[in-house]
């Protein structure tokens, strides 16, 4: 099976035991379906350096033209279990009440191998019954006849064209937050004009540090590049561990758009990433702050809904691995309980969302691009950022207000 940049350890959907890849191949040829690319080949530099795909449909969400249009019932978001990048943006829409007008649906490995990537198994006829695809692959070739690169999750696909919109997981959530915040059923704020600046250079930062940490030690092919991203991954870990060791969030008493991208994958790290890199230096469990605000969040009904606990089995026929003979026997509901402790870092703890009254029309500013969507790879070195204050430093300690 060819190695797939959100699934190493992650849950698969019930797919059809009959899903062979026979079909998948039929279903391939009658489509156009190109098999997908192995980014531990198709994405290594000189050095050995994992280096991630630039996302390939940036188009903006906004009023200007060429800009993508915000509307209830047109697009659907394709994101899969075990992938933290396209947990992201449902948990983004269903703490902002964008359920009803933003469809999602769980892609699944395809056949026997997963050759051609995401699909949909688990389908009435291997089919996405909202727009009768057999691949995600197959929206991005109907957006691009020309794209070459790997389908990736998440990806919001316009229901109606059939063609794949938006997979930049970067500012995807960011678009949520903004753009269709005239349809939000909520007045909760996780993106507040006054602090975007701040708030997108932290993204920027936790990117290549934290969020593709661990694929830049799993998927690097030499020991220089390796080291380089253990080092930088746990040297952040601990800086962040300071920071939320006086503040209940990442930007303190409310979560913002920030504290999403790192809870999932400080999710995937502690129940599954962390067993396919090697020796480590510490479990999650073993950061103070870090596990009890992970532990905090998880208490959250929207974030216990896209946190996943399953495992798949390995074909090892004597030695049963850890991910088999252990894991599926861990209670992680039971011991994944908040006692409540981090309450007292808040000046508002009865609440953990930052609500405003703030106009739309106010609410709209222009989404910054992210570098690493750059296409030169030098712009996309993990080494290749900046942030103007200390990751361990809340700058905006005691400046998050409700309007309420």
């Amino acid at each position: 099976m060819a190695l797939d940049a959100c699934t190493i350890g992650a849950h698969k959907n019930k797919i059809k035991t009959d899903y062979t890849d026979n079909l998948a191949e039929e279903f391939a040829k009658k489509v156009g379906a190109r098999p997908r690319p192995n980014e531990t080949k198709a994405e290594i530099d000189e050095r050995g350096v994992f280096v991630r795909q630039a996302n390939y449909f940036t188009q903006a969400f906004g009023d200007k033209e060429n800009e993508l249009k915000a509307e209830p019932n047109r697009f659907i978001i394709y994101w899969a279990h075990g992938c933290h990048w396209s947990n992201r943006p449902v948990i983004v829409r269903d703490i902002l009440g964008l359920d009803d007008v933003i469809y999602d649906r769980a892609v699944t490995h395809t056949g026997e191998s997963n050759k051609y990537g995401w699909g949909f198994g688990d389908g009435k006829d291997y089919k996405d019954p909202v727009t009768g695809l057999y691949f995600l692959s197959e929206a991005y070739l109907n957006a691009d006849p020309n794209f070459t690169g790997r389908a990736t999750t998440p990806t919001l696909v316009d229901v109606k064209t059939k063609k794949a919109v938006n997979n930049d997981y970067h500012r995807l959530t960011n678009y949520l937050e903004v753009q269709f915040r005239k349809y939000q059923k909520t007045d909760i704020d996780l993106y507040p004009v006054k602090y975007r600046k701040e708030i997108d250079e932290f993204n920027d930062w936790l990117f290549p540090t934290i969020n593709n940490g661990h694929y830049r030690m799993a998927f690097c092919q030499s020991y220089e590049a390796y080291d380089e991203a253990y080092n930088d991954f746990f040297d952040n870990l601990e800086k962040l561990d300071k920071r939320l060791e006086n503040n209940r969030f990442l930007f303190g008493d409310y979560i913002t758009d920030s504290d999403i991208r790192l809870y999932v994958t400080l999710v995937r790290w502690e129940t599954s990433y962390y067993r396919n890199v090697g020796p480590i230096k510490k479990r999650i469990t073993e950061y103070k702050n870090i596990w009890g605000y992970v532990l905090d969040l998880f208490s959250l009904d929207v974030f216990k809904k896209y946190t996943f606990f399953e495992f798949p089995k390995l074909d090892q026929d004597f030695f049963k691995p850890y991910a088999e003979r252990i894991a599926p026997l861990i209670d992680y509901k039971k011991l994944w309980v908040s006692d409540g402790s981090r309450k007292k870092l808040s000046s508002d703890p009865a609440n953990v969302y930052l609500h405003t009254n703030i106009s739309y029309e106010d609410y709209q500013t222009e989404i910054s691009v992210s570098h690493w969507n750059n296409k030169d790879w030098k712009d996309r070195n993990p080494f290749n950022r900046t942030i103007s204050v200390d990751p361990s430093i809340n700058p905006l300690k005691g400046l998050l207000k409700n309007e309420k």
